[in-house]
């Protein structure tokens, strides 16, 4: 299956270069291109991409308002996109709101193309991809400013086993590390996995650390 994409930068340069590189690889295929989230929003609704590649700092409208836009259900417009966030600015705030608007993943500009091809099948596959620089400075906020404990209500689902396994993510783990630190069949992670996604409203791992973390569940020091 091919995978189409929205490259949003409001650098010409950079858009061509980043198409150029995802158009190379079988599989990938770039269908548009956007220089602000304004455009971006217009074109995907149109031409209904599997992943968009954001960038955040764009005038008209910055890309993590253009991800609030893109996620949020719409009657009018049932196809939601995964969106790509890939910025030269790793700092806290960026992250965290690019995430909480709903991202599936989080690069930065200085990674090399085929992280950055494997980033959008990772995306589109309906997984989530954080770098682990990022992963580590937004795990760093956490621990020194902790939100209000919030949704915990949805958390009174899970089952033991999917509590324990959603600890697990939010440590960063994958399924197999999953499998192998719970001596479990990782066909078996996959199950508990998609039924804690179902359960808290999540679509991705992304979201899922992040309730996580917000009701508490999760320590960062864990």
């Amino acid at each position: 299956m091919t995978v189409s994409v929205l490259v949003v930068d409001d650098q010409a340069m950079v858009r061509a270069g980043f198409s150029a590189i995802l158009d190379a690889h079988d599989g990938i295929h770039v269908i548009g291109q956007a220089a602000d989230g304004a455009e971006a929003v217009h074109l995907a609704r149109s031409l209904r991409p599997d992943v968009v590649l954001m960038d955040i700092r764009m005038p008209n409208l910055n890309g993590i308002d253009a991800t609030r836009e893109l996620v949020r259900p719409s009657r009018g417009e049932p196809h939601i996109p995964r969106v790509l966030v890939l910025t030269t600015f790793d700092a806290d705030d960026y992250v965290y709101d690019a995430l909480a608007a709903g991202a599936s993943g989080f690069l930065l500009k200085d990674a090399l193309p085929e992280e950055l091809v494997q980033a959008v099948r990772i995306v589109a596959a309906g997984d989530a991809l954080l770098a682990p620089s990022v992963t580590r400075r937004l795990l760093e906020r956490f621990a020194t400013q902790r939100p209000a404990p919030r949704r915990a209500q949805a958390l009174a689902e899970l089952t033991e086993r999917e509590r324990e396994i959603l600890v697990l993510i939010g440590r960063g783990l994958s399924n197999s590390e999953i499998a192998s630190e719970l001596f479990i069949a990782e066909q078996t992670v996959k199950t508990h996995v998609s039924r804690i996604f179902t359960k808290l409203g999540v679509r991705d791992r992304v979201q899922a650390v992040i309730l996580a973390f917000d009701s508490g569940l999760v320590e960062p020091a864990s």
